[in-house]
């Protein structure tokens, strides 16, 4: 019989606990000869959440004492497997837009072609405001152009994993962490499975267009040195450029004599490489930041509680 732990990061889901646990022990039902492990990530809920979890009675929960986020929620859970002896890990959301009954489908296609991973990526971002598509489109873009990794367009954190891979992701520590990068970067073999776009069962979605922009510059950050490059070769121009100015004034006033300066060129002058200087001094924080941050070996998340014996 196989075993498959059922990892789900949650943030004030109580409303939804109760009817995800309802549709994915039909999803274990309808598989067959299979056990599901269930994994409930309380991410510093402020609601009824963890009640709500435990009163479900045999599920397995780790909860955090404050918020720590979707990320650390997902390394928490992943490491709890990893730790276990399950056979699979699936990582998927509560809030009912990454559907259960998917997970049939994922375990199959595992089991028939011998793959490590199948990942859900969404075909169509239906009930999502234009903006927000439009961003989303342009940052996977953006990221296969420019960083070492490729992300599939609509790619979701729904996913399934053997044990290899799982105990792969949860063996990186690190802080900043972009699982959507790091389910590529680890390189197993990864098959795709697409499915429409599902609005939330109940509440609304905790991501913010802030909140967003800073989770897609920190994955941009964490897989693309791409940057740092830019910013060298752009001080390099701008160094190049300064020179053949100065010597073409140098020339000028050798041969017409001595001009008569201007106030408004060169404070424009002054401006633009200011604002450049600024520019490029803030790229090179930003990496900085990270790797102030990780040196301080501070754990990804802090744990309040757990009935998961083996993650004690």
């Amino acid at each position: 019989m196989r075993t498959i732990d059922i990892i789900v990061p949650c943030y004030n889901e109580e409303d939804n606990i109760e009817a995800f646990f309802r549709a994915a022990e039909e999803a274990k039902n309808s598989i067959g000869d299979c056990t599901f492990n269930y994994i409930f990530v309380d991410d510093g809920s402020s609601d009824g959440t963890l009640e709500k979890i435990k009163a479900l009675g045999n599920a397995g929960y780790i909860s955090f004492s404050r918020n720590f986020g979707k990320e650390a929620a997902m390394y928490a859970g992943l490491k709890a497997s990893a730790e276990g002896d399950s056979d699979y890990a699936v990582i998927i959301d509560a809030d009912l837009q990454h559907p259960p009954a998917l997970i049939k489908d994922m375990v199959e296609i595992l089991e028939e072609t011998g793959c490590d991973s199948v990942a859900a990526r969404r075909v169509s971002r239906k009930g999502e405001p234009i903006i927000r598509s439009i961003f989303a489109r342009l940052f996977y873009k953006i990221m296969n152009r420019f960083s070492e990794i490729h992300l599939a367009d609509g790619v979701v954190d729904f996913r399934i994993m053997r044990k290899p891979m799982v105990k792969a992701i949860a063996g990186m520590p690190e802080r900043c962490r972009f699982s959507k990068g790091l389910f590529q970067w680890v390189g197993f073999d990864t098959r795709w499975i697409e499915f429409e776009n599902v609005r939330r069962m109940s509440g609304e979605s905790r991501w913010t267009v802030w909140g967003l922009t800073k989770y897609a510059i920190e994955g941009f950050v964490d897989f693309a040195a791409s940057p740092l490059k830019a910013a060298g070769v752009a001080g390099s121009l701008i160094a190049a450029g300064s020179l053949i100015y100065l010597l073409v004034e140098i020339i000028k006033t050798l041969v017409m004599g001595k001009d008569t300066p201007g106030y408004a060129s060169t404070i424009c002058l002054i401006l633009f490489f200011g604002g450049v200087i600024i520019a490029m001094l803030g790229i090179i924080g930003e990496y900085i930041g990270r790797m102030y941050i990780e040196t301080k070996g501070r754990p990804v998340y802090v744990e309040k509680e757990s009935n998961i014996e083996n993650h004690k």
